[in-house]
Order: structure tokens, then sequence, then C-alpha cells
């Protein structure tokens, strides 16, 4: 009887377990793909482009600026029209004015960085919408993003990358 009840918790739990396992089911995307079909995508790239050639062709006019006032200075120098006394006063000015370069240069860096960050934010919560939305309409129960290269190998069949990219209307 002790045999038969555990031959009948064995084939229950197996049961059981084979019918969990079946009850899962998993699909993969590609957010890459998916991200950069976005028209929004573009349009947010063209802003960051746009402010990084502000910025830059602001920063290459403090360049010029400072290179100018160097061999200007090198100039009164090699011409003895400067004191010594007026060369370092000159010199820590120079210093004063590259200092001021190299910190725009990396308040430039946070301001691309941070631009990218309010653009590409509300995208990605957008894409990420509707991948919850597709695993929940198609039964779902995980989707792995293969653009992270975790994923060593899947099924061409449980690609849901169209799936998603029509829920967002893009091709």
């Amino acid at each position: 009887m002790k045999k038969r009840f555990k031959n009948i918790t064995f084939t229950l739990l197996f049961a059981s377990m084979a019918f969990f396992a079946q009850a899962q089911k998993f699909g993969f995307i590609n957010a890459q793909e998916i991200i950069g079909s976005l028209p929004e995508v573009k349009e947010a790239n063209s802003e960051i482009e746009t402010l990084k050639a502000q910025l830059q062709k602001k920063g290459e006019a403090m360049i010029n600026a400072f290179q100018a006032k160097y061999q200007d200075l090198e100039q009164k120098q090699a011409s003895g029209q400067i004191s010594r006394v007026q060369l370092e006063t000159e010199a820590a000015k120079l210093k004063e004015e590259e200092n001021k370069i190299r910190e725009y240069e990396q308040t430039s860096q946070l301001k691309i960085s941070q631009k990218g960050e309010t653009l590409f934010k509300p995208i990605q919560e957008k894409v990420n919408l509707a991948i919850k939305d597709v695993a929940a309409e198609n039964g779902y129960t995980y989707i792995f993003d293969t653009s992270l290269g975790i994923l060593l190998y899947a099924d061409p069949g449980t690609d849901v990358t169209p799936l998603v990219k029509a829920k967002l209307g893009v091709n």
C-alpha cells in the first residue's frame, strides 16, 4: 500500500511539474532594433547632436581666444615689450582661462549626458510598456533581450520583436 501511495505521489508530482513547465511561455526581443526603429529616437539624436554642435562651437571659440592671447603674450615676451612681473601676471590669467576651458568641456559633457537621459527616458518607458503589454496579451511568462548578448540560443518562433514593434506602430 505504501509503495502504491509513493508511486501515485511521484506520478502526481511529475505530472504537476510537467504542467507548470508547459504553462510557462518564453519569448525574446531585440531591444536595440526596436528602439532604433522609433522616429522619436531619430529626433532625440538630432536634438543631442544640435546641442553638441552648439557647445562645441562655443568651446572652440574659447580655445581660439585663448590661443590668440597666448601667442600675443609670446610675441611680447620675445620682443621685450613686457616685464617679467607683467609676464607672470598674464601667464596666471592664461592659466585661469585654461582652467575655465577645461571646466566648460566637463560641463558640456554633463549637459549632453543629461539631455540624452531626459530625451531617452520616456522612449525607454514607452518600449517597456509595449513589451509588458505584448507579454500580457500573448501569455508570455518571460521575455529576454537578445541585444544584451546573454541569450545563447532561442527558437526564432519565440521572437516577439515584431509584435512589440507593431504595438509601437513601427516597422
